[in-house]
């Protein structure tokens, strides 16, 4: 069965039958209604189905599979083993959704635990002796749990493999397998990839029965003319999205603006952060009365707030004639989203703007939403302190000329405050200090905060070379202070290594991220690596206690470097 979302704009998270508890965790963390991939997904897996689905991150695929794994989490006792194995590609990703799964499952009392290399493994073994329910680990490590008998698989009832294609690029196909034959027959399977290649197919043919397929995304970008949009991301660190916002929003000086966030609590927190730098910010959002509601429209509308941060439901249906700008605080949970807030703008032959604040991992999402509106969008940096002067100089400028040219009669009762000036000072510097005070009455300067100058990241560990023998990592863009070691692996091309199998090892399984890692050779009987002379140590147990292509390794400083 082949599904592609439509866009219901009554679905609820009640409409879905979660338990209360459930429901009563996603009210507080401020969740308004599921995405197009929680929408489609939840019945199917609450049915007990198995699910292929196609969403990339920033979907709202991880509140696809956690809500209906702790949907069927018994009350009282559960017993030691777990109930669910998550299998997710790198150790970032095996906190962010063990996180998750613990904030939805609160009021559950889930205990999750997360499994990944770099943390000392006895602290793993303690929890799991404890009891868990739900395990989330990258693959190399759960192997090494299977191995030792200390990760229970027999009462296991569902098994998730989150950004499988990732997994796959990264070496991980052989340990995936090994996990998956350990596996009760009986068991429900959620596969999510933001790709299906011809390999993810085959894997979902192979381990899936009958699976439900859902794909996020296919949705028509815009219905009749094209709006005129002028479409800008700004790359910024989570801490500084408050302080990029208003430096943004200081440059472009929006006669009205919309910012969309994810939540309700996100929303109040922004709205009462940007009253605080000096903004007229109101909230919008579905926990407000419709008394509430119409009083922040009357604002707006009269033009006594400019700046509107609002949820997507909140937001729904409203036209707002100057509304000028809309801003994605983050980047939207599916691109069909994106194109829905956009096209608030831009109308009626009139140019509008579109803004969209992404963090330096969000490559992927970006990459789906400029797949989706088949347009490139411009990828800038946050205007530094020294651009906010200067525009803000540029207004003040402006604001003088229009008061030469519409004021001119009216400015006359100010010549004797120039005369009695110029009999002391230069009229070119009276007309300094005047502007000056000018200036300064409309707050400038008073925003000395930099933010940080990040990139976008890839998603995937960058590596290169592939099968031959000369096989060379990319350089690091950050190379380590201390320099570089290189470490001998006793398995080479003869053993199917690849320069991603290394890298998706050490990544995974020590602190270094792909980014850390130096050059790699890889000959028939053997690989080279240079990692940090700092991380040696580490990267040697790490990879030590692990396995590579289902093989240990013996792991040593290479004697000839």
């Amino acid at each position: 069965m082949d599904t592609s979302p439509p866009h219901d704009d009554t679905t609820t998270f009640a409409d879905l039958e979660l338990r209360p508890e459930l429901l009563e965790m996603l009210d507080e963390l401020g969740y308004e209604e599921p995405t197009p991939i929680q929408r489609e997904a939840i019945p199917p897996l609450l049915a007990r189905q198995d699910l292929l689905g196609q969403a990339a991150t920033g979907t709202g695929k991880t509140a696809a599979f956690a809500l209906p794994v702790l949907q069927r989490l018994p009350a009282g006792d559960r017993g030691n083993a777990p109930t669910a194995l998550v299998l997710v590609p790198t150790r970032e990703l095996a906190m962010q959704v063990s996180e998750a799964f613990h904030r939805y499952g609160r009021k559950l009392g889930a205990r999750v635990l997360p499994v990944y290399g770099g943390q000392p493994i006895w602290r793993q073994l303690k929890a799991l002796e404890r009891g868990v329910d739900v395990v989330v680990a990258t693959p190399g490590r759960a192997i090494d749990h299977i191995s030792r008998g200390t990760l229970a698989m027999d009462a296991l009832e569902v098994v998730v493999l989150d950004e499988a294609d990732e997994m796959l690029d990264m070496g991980f196909l052989e340990d995936i397998e090994a996990i998956l034959a350990e596996v009760p027959e009986d068991h429900q399977t959620m596969l999510f990839s933001a790709t299906i290649p011809p390999r993810i197919d085959g894997m979902a043919r192979k381990y899936l029965r009958d699976p439900v397929r859902i794909t996020v995304g296919r949705e028509a970008a815009f219905e009749g003319d094209e709006p005129l949009i002028r479409e800008t991301a700004y790359v910024v660190p989570r801490s500084a999205k408050p302080a990029a916002l208003g430096r943004i929003l200081d440059i472009e000086a929006p006669t009205a603006a919309i910012v969309f966030c994810r939540t309700r609590n996100e929303v109040d927190e922004l709205t009462e952060t940007m009253n605080g730098r000096g903004y007229r910010a109101e909230a919008l959002h579905g926990g407000m009365s419709q008394e509430q509601r119409d009083r922040v429209m009357d604002r707006l509308r009269n033009e006594t707030a400019d700046l509107l941060v609002a949820t997507d439901v909140a937001a729904r249906g409203l036209d707002i004639d100057h509304l000028t700008h809309v801003v994605n605080y983050d980047v939207p949970s599916a691109p069909e989203s994106y194109t829905h807030r956009i096209g608030r703008v831009g109308r009626a032959g009139r140019e509008g703007v579109a803004i969209t604040l992404v963090e330096p991992r969000q490559h992927r999402m970006l990459k789906a939403i400029e797949r989706h509106t088949r347009r490139k969008m411009d990828v800038e940096k946050v205007p530094s302190v020294a651009d906010l002067r200067a525009r803000r100089l540029e207004m003040t400028r402006a604001a003088l000329h229009e008061s030469l040219l519409v004021d001119g009669e009216e400015l006359d009762q100010f010549r004797v405050v120039v005369d009695s000036l110029t009999d002391e000072f230069d009229v070119v510097e009276v007309a300094l200090a005047a502007i000056k005070l000018a200036h300064e009455a409309t707050g400038a300067g008073a925003d000395d905060e930099e933010v940080p100058d990040v990139s976008l990241q890839a998603d995937r560990p960058e590596s290169g070379g592939g099968g031959g023998g000369g096989g060379k990592h990319r350089p690091p863009r950050r190379g380590p202070s201390a320099g570089t070691t290189r470490l001998f692996v006793n398995q080479g091309r003869t053993a199917g290594i690849r320069p991603k199998d290394l890298v998706g090892a050490i990544a995974n399984e020590s602190s270094l991220s792909g980014r850390d890692i130096g050059a790699i050779e890889i000959t028939s009987n053997f690989s080279l690596v240079e990692v940090p002379e700092s991380a040696a140590d580490e990267v040697i147990q790490a990879l030590r206690n692990t396995t590579i292509k289902g093989k240990k390794a013996n792991v040593r400083r290479d004697q000839k470097g």
